[in-house]
């Protein structure tokens, strides 16, 4: 048995265990559907720090990858009590989660929100006013210097508490206060498990770590866990 073969067969067995899991992504749960992250290898923030051109995202035409399906077969599997996310990608409504599971603590691309009532909706070309009190649409993306959602963040860290079990996906858990979550699930006693290409602060904290990429760990961990509910 390889040592992943074992680490995502220890992470079903966790996932079968566990009464209330919680997944935290980041940008990384994104790059293989060709989106950059920001900090792995060839990130956006690391290419700017090496004085190296940050080419634009191409947004258009993206689609979920193996990764975010994982997770939405964790939802289907009861395995999935919320997701918190940091990207703006829309990947993860895409690809089939459902929104009231999730928090997307620093917007999306795809939807708008008042400013006045903080309703959210999609984007519609030349709306510019909330349908419920009249008040100004923006973008829903969180820039930098911005305050976060303030209900995204409050339920973010509800579940982070509740959970017992919680799942960092491509994040290098860097930006604030998003990367508040895992020490608010270490507090309240859940076990944390990390799967990202490069360190992180919480790595020493892990119970549980992947260094490989995610396409290689989530699928093989829903089809061990998968066998295990048979079983059972």
């Amino acid at each position: 048995m390889t040592d992943l073969n074992r680490r995502t067969g220890e992470l079903a067995e966790r996932l079968l265990a566990s009464k209330y899991p919680v997944v935290f992504t980041g940008a990384g749960i994104s790059t293989e559907s060709g989106l950059r992250d920001f900090r792995g290898p060839d990130g956006l923030w690391t290419r700017r720090d090496k004085g190296l051109a940050t080419p634009e995202q191409d947004w258009t035409n993206v689609e979920p990858n193996s990764g975010h399906v994982a997770i939405v077969e964790l939802q289907k599997l009861g395995k999935l009590a919320f997701l918190i996310s940091q990207n703006v990608d829309n990947l993860h409504l895409k690809s089939g989660i459902k929104p009231e599971l999730l928090a997307e603590l620093h917007g999306n691309l795809t939807k708008v929100r008042c400013v006045q009532c903080d309703f959210k909706m999609d984007r519609v070309e030349g709306e510019r006013e909330c349908p419920l009190c009249g008040g100004k649409l923006k973008s829903s993306v969180v820039n930098f210097g911005d305050s976060l959602p303030a209900k995204d963040l409050e339920v973010s860290y509800e579940h982070s508490q509740r959970c017992d079990l919680f799942i960092v996906v491509g994040s290098s858990l860097v930006v604030y206060p998003a990367a508040e979550m895992p020490r608010v699930a270490l507090q309240a006693g859940a076990k944390l498990v990390i799967i990202n290409q490069g360190e992180t602060p919480y790595d020493t904290h892990a119970h549980l770590l992947f260094s490989e990429a995610i396409g290689e760990v989530l699928p093989a961990v829903v089809e061990k866990l998968k066998g295990l509910m048979k079983q059972g």
